[in-house]
């Protein structure tokens, strides 16, 4: 694990995995996107298409904005909904008046997107492989006034203890927690979200992976209420959308959250299987970073590019990993689908790797 200061140093902050399934990639089988599969349910369609009678009239966020704050057990000034989580960290990259801001890598690479086009000078912390990613908070610079992490972190899938994020609070510092991907985690283990005793404590949720809403962008922001009301100010006037108000309500219910917890335990049994057949790639030079507890894993692999060039001439898309700050050319992130297609991507991943050794 090390610090380092950055300039432009060749990874593509803006490449994200949607890339890998535009235009010609449109026909693979998508294991490059960390949105669950088949979503959104009728139910939640439905629920949205309804909401469409109402575009006359100015979205109002307010039950929306209740419903969050009441399925977090926070009063709703602790609340902000935005435009997907990726309005969150533009907001807070533009709002927030911080002098030394340092984002944790290999993680989602637009906080810190965000923070240079703000016009900050970026640090990094580098989780290393050796150490299984994970995070000490001794490495993060003292002088830091603003951290951001995921939790569980895109593309690693190392799922941090809530104590050793909450180690990181300093006086006069913002701790920013992506948990974009909490709900995929059984029981919704180490979640910060609706914790008020951490100082400086923001959290991100999305409602894009769980229920396939990326092209309706909604997710929320959970803070103090003063953070709350300086991010609220740097909106636009009714920034997110009446059917994405919609989503955001329908998905707080009990039947939401029941499905949402389904759906975790069906994805932790997918990704076992994942794993399982990935260990029989070991011979290749295959490394599964373990444990993985997200709806995605990351693996290393001599030949990656051509393993990856390999599988997409054999139908399947994955996300290439060297866009991540920490990693290089090996590794691969690979999203978790059903049993059927897993089986299918390893057939064909056995048939790339011999493709690329010969």
């Amino acid at each position: 694990m090390r610090t380092e200061d950055t300039a432009m140093d060749g990874h593509d902050l803006r490449h994200h995995g949607d890339a890998e399934v535009r235009d010609d990639g449109s026909a693979l089988v998508d294991l490059a996107v960390n949105v669950r599969a088949d979503t959104p349910p009728e139910w939640l369609r439905s629920r949205v298409a309804a909401s469409l009678t109402g575009l006359a009239a100015y979205p109002d966020g307010r039950a929306a904005r209740a419903a969050v704050a009441a399925r977090h057990g926070l009063p709703v000034e602790r609340v902000l909904l935005t435009a997907g989580a990726a309005e969150a960290f533009v907001l807070l990259a533009r709002a927030l008046k911080v002098r030394r801001p340092v984002v944790v890598h290999p993680q989602f690479t637009e906080p810190e997107a965000a923070l240079r086009d703000a016009g900050h000078t970026v640090g990094r912390v580098l989780l290393r492989e050796r150490d299984g990613f994970r995070l000490d908070p001794a490495a993060v610079p003292e002088d830091a006034d603003l951290v951001v992490l995921g939790n569980p972190t895109n593309p690693t899938s190392v799922l941090h203890p809530a104590a050793v994020i909450a180690r990181l609070a300093r006086p006069g510092r913002t701790v920013v927690v992506d948990e974009a991907f909490l709900d995929a985690v059984p029981g919704e283990r180490e979640a910060l979200a609706g914790r008020t005793d951490v100082p400086g404590l923001v959290v991100l949720r999305s409602l894009t992976k769980t229920w396939g809403l990326a092209g309706l962008r909604i997710g929320y922001v959970l803070a103090d209420p003063e953070t709350i009301a300086v991010l609220e100010r740097a909106q636009p006037l009714w920034p997110v959308s009446t059917p994405a108000l919609a989503a955001a309500e329908a998905c707080m219910g009990p039947r939401a959250l029941a499905e949402a917890a389904h759906a975790a335990h069906r994805a932790a049994a997918d990704r076992a299987h994942l794993v399982a057949g990935l260990a029989e790639f070991a011979p290749d030079g295959l490394r599964v970073v373990e444990p993985a507890e997200g709806p995605f894993v990351l693996i290393a692999l001599p030949g990656a590019v051509a393993v990856r060039r390999h599988l997409r001439d054999l139908g399947f898309a994955v996300r290439r990993g060297d866009t991540f700050p920490g990693l290089g050319k090996d590794w691969l992130r690979l999203a978790v689908r059903d049993r059927s297609t897993v089986n299918s991507f390893l057939q064909a991943l056995d048939r790339a790797v011999t493709l690329a050794q010969h």
